[in-house]
């Protein structure tokens, strides 16, 4: 039986069906989830527009206890959630139940969130009249999430809209719809009103075109590649929809000669492999002074050896498989570029077999790379970093500013002033000193500068910039 759409309240079946496969094991077949089709999404709209007026008139008590209640069930099932991930994605099992934790928590701060929508009362510069400024929901809302975070990405656009007072039409990665499911189905037997939440998974083309396009739509947010979120921003802009994209990185790690060498290679180790590399706060691009760089590559090279490459699922991994075929292709195509771009390939890097059949890769590690190669351009997705050697800090810091993204950043120092003067200089959304690049807080703000992002920031109190918009109200004083 496979797993329906859920549409004004009711799981509706698809014509058709993706298969979700386990990429530790591709003889393991997760689940059957149908795809929506052009008219069903249609639906959706339709549910979630019908469904605004009442939905935005509810109290801020009664939003916070279902969204509470969804946070504590996830809490509740971390350990069932975090197995699914696993299998569907490819994390292992420590990183799926982290990140099924942090979905958890995300809910859980949105419903204490929704009770301090802010305003502000101000006096007129005319006698006898204040001003009220508040905040309203922008409307329906459509959501598009990536396949490489599969319920903590839905859930950190997914709280924040119905917390404000919005309707919601989720579109998932078809590549990993399992948690989203799981997800809906929470939402749904939470007891949000029909047409509040709706889930609708399939192809780009026909559900996020939809999306894209209907006038219904008020704001679109999404997280994935950068064409297509240039893409959604020219279709939306022509309408006027609001919109928010976050869209990659290719990101800096800057190891300074006066770096503690353990902290330097543990930053490194998590922040471009661990996750598989598929996080696009990953540090693909290691910047590091000269008078070190020997002793680190033999540091990263010498930890990289001893990861655990397996099935995400099984103990003692610590790096699990590639998502699917199509990524593996491209992190191996990458491979081949930077050898023949000159790049040495130090470890890793080729193709693994295990037990099972599936999408395992050695995590690859280049060195004596230049900044203006293919592989320190372009984002690759996958467990696969380079090394790029630079005389002075000054150099790091000109190199780790020279690309078109400006997502993440770290630095690793023991000099303050260097530190401080790296935070104020880099050109990035976020920054990490003495920390991985991957790996930020559910409560505070996400996102970059340039390429990487475009619209409000995620997350935190920010999100209530993308999904309220604001209302002046002059009132005579009687």
């Amino acid at each position: 039986m496979s797993h329906a759409n859920l549409i004004a309240g009711e799981w509706v079946h698809g014509s058709d069906a993706v298969r979700n496969i386990n990429p530790s094991d591709t003889t393991d077949l997760v689940g059957e989830y149908d795809r929506a089709s052009a008219a069903q999404v249609e639906d959706a709209i339709a549910a979630a527009r019908a469904a605004a007026p009442a939905w935005a008139r509810t109290t801020v008590q009664q939003r916070a206890e279902l969204l509470e209640k969804v946070g504590l069930e996830i809490m509740a099932r971390r350990g069932e959630l975090a197995d699914l991930l696993a299998r569907e994605e490819g994390k292992t099992l420590p990183e799926a139940a982290g990140e099924v934790g942090r979905a958890g928590q995300i809910f859980k701060f949105f419903a204490g969130e929704v009770l301090r929508i802010p305003g502000e009362r101000l006096g007129s510069v005319r006698p006898g009249i204040d001003v009220e400024i508040t905040r309203e929901p922008v409307g329906v809302v459509g959501l598009i999430t990536p396949w490489n975070f599969p319920i903590a990405i839905p859930a950190w656009k997914v709280a924040p809209a119905l917390a404000y007072g919005n309707c919601v039409v989720l579109k998932p990665a078809e590549l990993v719809p399992g948690c989203a499911w799981a997800l809906a189905d929470i939402i749904h037997r939470a007891g949000f009103p029909p047409g509040v939440f709706n889930l609708v998974v399939g192809r780009g083309s026909v559900v996020g075109e939809k999306l894209v396009s209907d006038s219904r739509i008020d704001a679109i947010s999404f997280t994935g590649s950068v064409p297509t979120g240039r893409g959604i921003l020219e279709k939306a802009a022509k309408r006027g929809a609001k919109v928010q994209l976050e869209m990659g990185g290719k990101n800096p790690l800057v190891v300074l000669a006066d770096a503690d060498m353990e902290t330097a290679v543990r930053c490194a180790l998590d922040g471009a492999f661990f996750a598989t590399g598929q996080r696009c706060t990953a540090s693909s691009r290691l910047i590091v002074e000269q008078a070190v760089h020997d002793k680190f590559v033999a540091g990263l090279t010498e930890a990289l050896r001893k990861q655990v490459v397996d099935d995400a699922r099984k103990q003692g991994t610590t790096i699990g498989p590639v998502v699917d075929q199509n990524q593996l292709d491209q992190d191996m195509r990458y491979v081949d570029i930077g050898k023949q771009e000159g790049a040495r390939l130090v470890v890793g890097g080729e193709r693994l077999n295990r037990e099972k059949s599936g999408y395992y890769l050695a995590p690859a590690l280049f060195d004596n790379t230049r900044n203006d190669m293919r592989i320190n351009r372009e984002e690759i997705f996958g467990p696969v970093a380079s090394v790029i050697p630079v005389k002075d800090y000054d150099e790091a810091l000109a190199v780790a500013n020279d690309t078109s993204f400006g997502l993440c950043s770290g630095v690793v120092t023991t000099s303050l002033k260097k530190a401080a003067h790296f935070r104020r200089n880099v050109e990035t959304g976020m920054v990490m000193v003495n920390l991985p690049t991957a790996g930020v807080d559910y409560h505070v703000p996400f996102g970059g500068r340039k390429g990487s992002s475009y619209g409000s920031r995620e997350q935190g109190r920010y999100a209530v910039e993308f999904y309220t918009q604001v209302k002046t109200a002059y009132v005579m004083q009687s």
